[in-house]
This record gives structure tokens, sequence and C-alpha cells, in this order.
């Protein structure tokens, strides 16, 4: 099963995230094997952190709470919230086989939050520029709850495009780029 999880930092963890970074990455690296997608988020000026992205493939969704709330930041209390859907990867490939590599245009993760009938469970046409995409859904995957894209985008507007305006409660889209070890 794979799941979407965005951990949402908690206003002023920016020093203690930077404490942990090695501990974060060593714990992801536990992981390695079932991480479909991962990076850092940023606020609107490019800088600052402003949460995390991990997309994982696990056996429940117990095991997904675990990965959710065992991470090392989430543990010393870096996080605002946390943000955990299980998730159907439609492009069937990692990050890593994102043809267009981790460098070269900016990069976003798009989060549609949704009620009522499904929206934009296909992989919309012409969009290259997709690196992650799929609908997010309840534990037992019955019951959609929005949409998740990880994009290549001139600017934000454009990554919001990826999905259907008014077919969602409220989109987000945050610049993000490609996590792992430096």
């Amino acid at each position: 099963m794979e799941f979407f999880c965005y951990h949402r930092d908690r206003p002023g963890s920016t020093t203690l995230r930077e404490k942990l970074v090695e501990d974060h990455w060593s714990y992801m690296d536990g992981y390695a094997a079932e991480l479909i997608a991962r990076g850092p988020t940023f606020a609107a000026d490019g800088e600052t952190p402003s949460g995390s992205v991990h997309i994982v493939d696990l056996p429940d969704p117990a095991a997904a709470r675990a990965f959710a709330f065992d991470e090392p930041c989430c543990q010393a209390g870096a996080f605002r919230d946390v943000l955990l859907r299980r998730w159907h990867n439609t492009l069937g490939r990692t990050m890593w086989d994102f043809p267009g590599g981790r460098s070269g245009g900016r990069r976003y993760a798009v989060i549609g939050l949704g009620t009522g009938h499904a929206a934009d469970l296909d992989v919309p046409s012409g969009r290259e520029d997709l690196i992650a995409y799929g609908p997010l859904l309840s534990d037992d995957g019955a019951a959609w709850l929005g949409t998740a894209a990880l994009v290549r985008a001139p600017g934000p507007a454009a990554a919001r495009a990826v999905l259907a305006p008014d077919r969602y409660d409220s989109i987000e889209v945050h610049d993000w780029e490609f996590g792992g070890r430096r």
C-alpha cells in the first residue's frame, strides 16, 4: 500500500530540524527500498523549510502511522501536524525514475483536498512534468479524499493547474525539492 505523508513544520522549528538532520536521514535510510518520493518543502521565500513530503510503500496503515510518527523530527516536536493518507501511484514509478531528473526547473508539491465525487483519478495527458501523481484515499482505499502531485513547473500557478480548480475544497502549492542526502 502506498501512502502520502506531509509533515508541516511548526513555526520556529528550523534550528531543531537542522540539529536533527542526520537523525532524519538515517531514519529514512531504513526505508530506502520503500520510498517512492521524498523531499523538503519551503516557504514563499524559497529558503525557509516549511515541511517534508514522503511517499512510501508500506504493508498497511499501522506501518504508515509508525513511519510518520516515529520520524525523529516528529518525535522531537518539530512538526505542527502530519497529513497521512493512503495514496495510489498512478505513474507507477519513483521520483528517481522521473525523466527530468533532479535539476532543471522549479518543483512543487500540490495537495488538493476534496469531498464528493472523485476528481483527477487519471494521469492528465500531456504532463511530462509530473514527478509523482495520485489520489489521496481513506485507509481502506474506498473513499477519495483528494489528489497529491509532485510536479516540475515554471511557477506556482502552473503547478496548481495540474488539478481541476473547481473540484477541491482547497489546493495547496508548496515549493519542493528532491530529498535525500546531499
